[in-house]
């Protein structure tokens, strides 16, 4: 199984790329193996997912030797097949209310940024490192990676990284806004557990209005952006999720959100 998932019971997700001999190199079938484990995050008990890779590098990209071994209108139907997968993977982590961690080491190249990148936060091992990768084989991106990367980086930094092809260490990578944080090694599992239990216990419905705003907003004009922000907020109000978090403060104890928050 390229693609392993479990869900414990409280609601946390893990999901692990298990092609540790390859790099975690992405081919169909782990294409379609993320598919499938968005998919099973989707089920409204999943309140936070935590995406880790096996082996000494988190993700080196697409599988070059499986590619290599097609040509021609095959080639382009095999890679439309792990695109459309891969693309609906994406498509379906970032609509859900869960949100999403990933810890990464080692090697992150091509549509290993853009995993990295889909996370809302992002715990990278200070021996990894970043490289985009495709023009360096002659494609152009996927998995995301032109659209994330400009809007984390900004588009500047987003062409040099594409076009040059140029190693990011992790400690780059944080200070310009390619990863949330970095820690040693023998840390890292720790802390992305750690980090993905504290939003396991929390608000999920009210998580995943702010990921949606949050998305939203990067496009939307200000006046409609505001009019959307008024509605989510009413509507969390009246929520169970924020009468437990007003009570639980006016109340001086902490919140629980974990009693069926549902999504709004």
């Amino acid at each position: 199984m390229r693609v392993g998932v479990d869900i414990e019971d409280g609601g946390l997700a893990r999901i692990t790329l298990r092609r540790a001999d390859a790099g975690n190199a992405i081919d169909l079938a782990m294409a379609r193996g993320l598919l499938d484990a968005a998919r099973a995050c989707a089920h409204g008990s999943v309140r936070a997912v935590l995406l880790t890779g096996e082996g000494r590098s988190f993700c080196v990209g697409g599988d070059l030797r499986e590619f290599g071994a097609l040509s021609g209108a095959a080639l382009e139907r095999h890679l439309m097949a792990v695109t459309d997968a891969l693309h609906d993977a994406l498509r379906t982590f970032a609509g859900i209310d869960a949100p999403l961690v990933a810890a990464v080491q080692g090697a992150v190249a091509g549509a290993g940024i853009g995993l990295a990148a889909a996370a809302d936060v992002t715990l990278a091992a200070d021996d990894a490192s970043f490289t985009a990768a495709y023009t360096g084989v002659g494609y152009s991106p996927d998995a995301g990676v032109s659209w994330s990367l400009p809007r984390l980086i900004g588009p500047k930094r987003a062409l040099d990284l594409l076009l040059t092809n140029r190693r990011v260490p992790a400690g780059e990578a944080a200070a310009i806004g390619l990863v949330t944080r970095v820690t040693s090694p023998d840390r890292l599992a720790a802390e992305a557990r750690r980090t993905a239990e504290s939003l396991r216990r929390g608000p999920t419905a009210a998580f995943g209005a702010t990921r949606r705003l949050v998305a939203a907003g990067l496009s939307a004009d200000l006046g409609p952006h505001l009019d959307s922000e008024a509605r989510a907020l009413a509507g969390l109000a009246v929520s169970d999720v924020g009468r437990e978090g007003v009570a639980a403060f006016l109340g001086k104890r902490d919140p629980d959100f974990t009693g069926g928050a549902h999504r709004l």
